[in-house]
């Protein structure tokens, strides 16, 4: 495999390493301890792959040939790939990088966003599940009464983060949880279900968000209550998947339906086991390993054949559009602003016309 492929490389700048690699994927989480997504998309990645026999490197500093995968807020807005070498931007969250020729993205709603914009080559990469997961402890049975949200509380509705929900909840029988420490974020051994609603106004919206959360409870073993993000509605089959909300009474009900229907709860447990082996790690790895062979490697090789002249016109090709974009942006706050000061105006002259 390694003769027909060019070196593929995962690049975290030097003065961003961790202060120790983990040694194996299975020591992943307690080696590595907290850190933010892009060493989950990078450094597990490379991990994984390494563990699998792929052929790859972990980097510190960029080389003068190659294909080079790393998160959106490793590689610098103003860096242009060299004759020989391909730059494959993690996105994730972020915005596009100006330069990168390939763009992986974790919603395949975005995935389609972006193809429409032939300059930049996106691809739908789910992210892994959150390493070193505590699944549900299965000794907990029948039980239900801890009820939580697992991420940053800045992603969770208002509503849900006021005293009165948590009251309204203990009501109910129910123990509400707003689980925002990462530390805490792998440990699912005591829920009984998991909520996450960003809002109650969006739906089918979020297009740069990931279904993460659906797959970590898939694999945990727990019933997910979810709002209308559009990564979620991509994945959903049928209700066992997951019981979609878009009130605050709905996110009521469905918590009452929950605790009193054992069957459901056992259902989509099960259900939710089954859906857990799409996004295996080793299912995971072999998308990567598709997506390095049969797409980054064509497109580096493409890459390396093109003349000066023929880069020096992409590149001004995503200036322009970079800029074309701005402006567009900029007219369209313009209008707002127009807008907004001739509907304050409107009262003022009606009144100076009587």
């Amino acid at each position: 495999m390694s003769d027909r492929l060019p070196p593929i490389y995962f690049y975290i700048p030097q003065s961003e390493w961790p202060p120790s690699i983990p040694k194996s994927i299975d020591t992943y989480w307690q080696e590595l301890g907290v850190k933010r997504g892009m060493y989950n998309w990078t450094l597990q990645t490379y991990l994984r792959l390494k563990e699998s026999g792929f052929p790859s490197e972990l980097i510190g500093k960029i080389p003068e040939s190659g294909i080079i995968v790393a998160h959106w807020d490793f590689l610098p807005q103003d860096l242009k790939p060299g004759s020989k070498l391909l730059f494959v931007c993690i996105q994730a969250d972020r915005a596009r990088h100006p330069y990168a020729q390939l763009h992986l993205v974790q919603n395949p709603q975005e995935e389609m966003l972006l193809r429409s914009v032939e300059l930049w080559k996106s691809y739908y990469m789910p992210y892994w599940p959150q390493p070193g997961l505590i699944a549900r402890d299965r000794a907990r049975g029948d039980i239900f009464q801890n009820v939580a949200y697992v991420g940053r509380a800045i992603n969770l509705a208002p509503q849900l983060q006021d005293e009165l929900w948590r009251e309204k909840l203990k009501a109910m029988g129910i123990d509400w949880r707003v689980v925002d420490q990462r530390d805490r974020w792998h440990d699912y051994s005591d829920l009984d279900a998991i909520v996450a609603v960003r809002n109650f106004q969006d739906g089918g919206g979020f297009s740069w968000k990931p279904a993460t959360k659906l797959y970590n409870a898939w694999h945990a073993g727990v019933p997910a209550i979810l709002g209308r993000d559009s990564a979620f509605r991509a994945e959903r089959q049928s209700e066992l998947d997951y019981l979609e909300v878009a009130s605050l009474e709905n996110l009521l009900k469905a918590i009452e339906r929950l605790r009193d229907d054992k069957q459901l709860r056992y259902d989509m447990m099960e259900n939710g086991r089954q859906r857990a082996k799409e996004t295996e790690p080793a299912q995971l790895v072999i998308k990567w390993q598709n997506f390095l062979i049969e797409e980054a490697t064509p497109a580096y090789e493409s890459w390396c054949q093109l003349s000066d002249l023929q880069r020096w016109a992409f590149f001004e090709q995503r200036d322009l559009a970079l800029k074309t974009k701005d402006l567009r942006r900029s007219l369209r706050r313009l209008r707002g602003q127009i807008s907004s000061s001739l509907k304050s105006a409107l009262p003022q002259i009606k009144n100076s016309r009587t």
